[in-house]
């Protein structure tokens, strides 16, 4: 992890209070239902809270997100895609409820190069080249999966999904080997990256699998058997 963390920019602070801001009037004005001012007891306090949004959100983003990664100018893009993608992740009317969770929701629905960190549900889909020549496998696998509360399926966690969703386990790391057909088969699975990692340098001596996971830590699905 660079030691070297973004500290927090008011504008973006700012950018992201707008953007939320006026996503929530746009849905006051069109959802009959909604009354932002009566939900917050005024929309003084209503400002309040999506003050308090914006500055969480900015907080855990100098923590955790790789701003040298991104192409685009962080408050512009903040302005433009943090307010749907918040409300996309809760009900404009639980905004007081926002915490890091959410955060890392936003970030993920945002396809943001969040920092690996092994206290995050992320996802990870690294691939390396077998160094054997002649194996079966010639590339190896590690991806981030997660096995439903009732035992009856796995599957890869990606950007697309909820990583806290309550109907899975903690999400683990399983090395596959793949086929010269793209067919991923099961070798084992490991809590930690890192244990993943070192059971492939066992089993192809010389691979080379990053210590951490490069960004995107997830890119496209695979076929798994």
């Amino acid at each position: 992890m660079n030691d070297e963390l973004q500290q927090p920019d008011p504008a973006s602070v700012f950018a992201c209070a707008l953007s939320l801001w006026q996503e929530c009037k746009k849905l006051d004005q069109t959802d009959e239902g909604l009354n932002l001012s009566e939900c917050y007891n005024g929309m003084d306090e209503f400002m309040r809270v999506v003050m308090r949004v914006a500055t969480r959100f900015e907080d855990w983003a100098s923590l955790h997100i790789a701003f040298d990664e991104l192409d685009d100018i962080w408050p512009y893009m903040m302005e433009d895609h943090f307010g749907a993608a918040c409300l996309a992740s809760i009900l404009p009317t639980r905004l007081a409820e926002f915490d890091d969770t959410l955060c890392l929701r936003v970030a993920l629905s945002l396809r943001l190069p969040v920092r690996f960190d092994t206290n995050l549900p992320l996802p990870v889909g690294e691939t390396a080249t077998n160094p054997m020549a002649g194996s079966e496998f010639p590339t190896f696998r590690i991806l981030t999966m997660r096995e439903s509360s009732d035992g009856e399926r796995r599957e890869m966690l990606t950007f697309n999904d909820d990583p806290f969703d309550e109907r899975f386990g903690s999400p683990f790391f399983s090395l596959y080997g793949v086929g010269g057909d793209g067919m991923h088969e099961h070798i084992a699975d490991r809590k930690t990256y890192a244990e993943a990692v070192k059971l492939a340098r066992k089993l192809a001596p010389g691979i080379e699998f990053s210590d951490i996971p490069t960004y995107p830590h997830f890119s496209s699905a695979a076929k798994v058997d």
